[in-house]
């Protein structure tokens, strides 16, 4: 219920918009967290296709992103993997709406040898012999759910959160390398510097391509957190309402639900 309430006041929000003075239309500017780069890049592709108004994309982890913007980049939507970062624009007087757009899940990306299954999921993870890799709390909310998955281990485990908050390499998430890298988590893979990966299920295509003998542990469902992704509209304008709403709609919902995410607005059976 509360996401319904925060949907019927975006919509609210539009029909005002429609009676504003005209927008500049030609582009809009949408950045997004990294995990969205595929699944958001479709969304603009079609939404430019019905309306003709391209849209601009730039990709990264969310607190960076939100940082790029506070830094005064021009931008008219952002969609965040977490909602806090949302939040923070529309407390900032940055965003005037925020809505909570879709779902993601954890999964272990983890090598053969690291022997882990969901069974023994909090067993293997604090184990020695296990390698691994996180995204960078802050900077990426994906780090932020891994180190609060940590610390459900914890209460099961007393000591698990300091173990795990010793071991753990933030090989994603941070800011860009130099050279850049297109795949840190696929290179720390192949260094061996890594043989576990806790990332977002959305990305399973995107690892098996990279990493073929990786394999997909589901985190248990008593140490499931979030994800939850945040949409905020920061131009004030008609067309970034309605870029909103294809994202919304139940066409961007089903996008979405392609692309390995859990849509918060498609209908029952959809």
């Amino acid at each position: 219920m509360p996401n319904t309430r925060m949907l019927a006041c975006l919509a609210v929000t539009l029909l005002l918009m429609s009676g504003a003075a005209p927008a500049r239309a030609e582009e809009l500017v949408l950045y997004g967290a990294g995990s969205l780069r595929e699944v958001m890049t479709a969304i603009a592709a079609d939404f430019t296709k019905s309306t003709g108004i391209a849209v601009r994309t730039s990709f990264g982890p969310s607190g960076l992103m939100r940082g790029k913007i506070e830094a005064g980049d021009r931008v008219d939507l952002f969609a965040s993997a977490d909602m806090g970062h949302p939040i923070k624009l529309q407390k900032d007087g940055r965003a005037s709406s925020v809505v909570m757009f879709t779902r993601n899940r954890l999964c272990a990306f983890a090598k053969p040898d690291a022997g882990l299954i969901t069974a023994n999921f909090a067993e293997r993870l604090i184990d020695p012999a296990v390698k691994l890799g996180t995204s960078t709390p802050l900077a990426d909310p994906a780090g932020d759910y891994t180190w609060e998955m940590f610390r459900l281990i914890d209460k099961a485990r007393p000591g698990a959160f300091a173990t795990l908050d010793g071991k753990a390499k933030k090989v994603d998430g941070g800011p860009p390398s130099n050279p850049p890298d297109p795949d840190p988590t696929g290179s720390a893979f192949a260094r061996g510097d890594i043989n576990v990966m806790i990332a977002y299920c959305s990305g399973v295509e995107r690892r098996r391509r990279a990493t073929p003998d990786a394999q997909v542990v589901h985190v248990p469902d008593s140490l499931a957190v979030g994800p939850e992704y945040g949409l905020a509209i920061l131009n004030g304008g008609t067309p970034a309402a309605r870029l909103a709403f294809a994202i919304l709609s139940v066409e961007g919902q089903a996008t979405l639900a392609r692309f390995g995410f859990d849509p918060v607005g498609l209908p029952s059976g959809q």
